[in-house]
């Protein structure tokens, strides 16, 4: 093996080996983080400033420690990972819903049994839709399918935006309590 020519060898010297390895890190795992995020995001630029943030979080973190990440590609990952669902709780918190892109061709491109799971899931909610309550039904469906705010709910229905957000709880716990087993 050749050592650097002389132009880049005093760059790579005074280079921090951190620094050096972030920035591999980065040019080998930035498109397909991206990639990734793009699935859960409608808008490519907010992928692009994700995956940013958590380049940027990983570098602070390397700079605040005396030993280094052992895995710091895996690290990467949890760190954008942790990063979408933070702004999908503080979106949720907010009355917002994030839309998560699908692309029609991969669903019908799916084999038989994810299909088979898919319609047994889609069963499994409908069982537990049945079993609210009238009012908690309809303020989870206009929340989730009418796009409605809390706010535009509480008006139309005459209750507090309070009372709107724990009937919304009600719902959520059902379903993420009794979807999964019926």
């Amino acid at each position: 093996m050749s050592p650097p020519s002389p132009s880049i060898a005093p760059v790579l010297e005074d280079a921090e080996p951190a620094a050096l390895g972030i920035e591999m890190i980065y040019r080998n795992e930035r498109h397909a983080l991206v990639r990734f995020i793009t699935r859960y995001r409608s808008n490519p630029e907010d992928a692009g400033d994700v995956a940013q943030e958590a380049f940027l979080r990983l570098a602070q973190s390397e700079q605040g420690r005396s030993d280094a990440i052992l895995q710091p590609r895996a690290f990467l990952w949890q760190i954008a990972r942790n990063l979408m669902r933070n702004q999908a709780k503080s979106a949720a918190g907010r009355g917002e819903r994030l839309q998560i892109v699908y692309d029609d061709e991969a669903v019908s491109d799916a084999n038989e049994v994810a299909r088979l799971e898919a319609r047994d899931g889609l069963a499994r909610v409908e069982a537990v839709m049945r079993r609210m309550k009238p009012k908690t039904r309809e303020i989870f469906m206009a929340v989730r399918l009418d796009g409605m705010s809390y706010a535009e709910i509480a008006e139309r229905t005459g209750m507090t935006v309070s009372g709107v957000e724990k009937q919304m709880a009600k719902a959520m716990a059902m379903l993420l309590k009794n979807a999964g087993r019926d």
